[in-house]
Formats: C-alpha cells, structure tokens, sequence
C-alpha cells in the first residue's frame, strides 16, 4: 500500500528505484522479529553515521543521519511496544526509548558525540539479546 502510493506522486524513473530499495531491503517477507531486528540496525547505522559526520563537520549529514535515527526509534520501536500486554518490560523499553529520543536531540542540537555514544550503548545491549533470540521465534 505504501509503495504504490509513493510511486503515484513521484517519477517513474524514482518509482524504479524505490522499488528496487524496497525489495532489496527484505522488508516484504520479514518477520514482525525480523523487521525490529532492522530497525536496531538501521539505528545502529544511522548513530555510527552520525557521529561520522560530526566528526568531519558535515552538519547536514549529522542531521539527516540523526533526524533517522530519532524516526527509527519514535515510529518504529516505541510504535511497536504494546504497553497494555507488554507489562513492565514494555513500559521500561518505552521509557528508554524516550531517553535515547532525547540525548540524540541533545546530539544534534550541541554536537556531542558522547550522546550518540551512549544511545549506542544503550541500545547495543537490546540490539545484542534481539538477535539472540531470533532462533527461538523462527522455531
């Protein structure tokens, strides 16, 4: 539904494109474990970017790198969180999600890696234990 609403409003040569990306993404055939898992990711990515062009001084791509990052983390793993079956857990991850939301603001607003730094050791934990129960859900 997604893809052909934004194939609509662009270019059929953009289209092309886009299409290409989405397949080679693997998100069509995920599982909902799989989509979280390329969600850490692609968050894990986006700070490593971050803090790449903080170091060159590319501001642009600090914040494009870092406004991804902030997406990831608000609409797509404090989206996923069901807080009303999810218990304790849920609303810790949910509370964490707000913190890390708001030091990669911090980041971005004064230029500090050591923010970017810490939202990476806060999620690598979370990223680290997803992966390991991956087997465990596919069975």
């Amino acid at each position: 539904m997604f893809a052909s609403a934004t194939r609509s409003n662009v270019p059929q040569r953009q289209a092309g494109a886009y299409k290409q990306v989405y397949a080679a993404t693997g998100v069509d055939g995920a599982s909902p474990h799989g989509l979280i898992s390329m969600l850490f990711e692609g968050l894990v990515g986006a700070l490593a970017e971050a803090r790449g062009a903080m170091r060159s001084g590319n501001i642009p791509g600090k914040c494009n790198a870092i406004g991804r990052a902030l997406r990831i983390v608000d609409e797509g793993l404090s989206a996923a969180l069901n807080e009303s079956e999810g218990g304790a857990l849920a609303a810790d991850l949910s509370a964490l999600y707000r913190y890390i939301i708001l030091r990669l603001t911090h980041a971005n607003m004064r230029n500090d890696e050591a923010a970017l730094e810490e939202c990476v050791r806060l999620i690598e934990p979370l990223r680290s234990a997803w992966a390991e129960i991956a087997d465990q859900v596919d069975a």
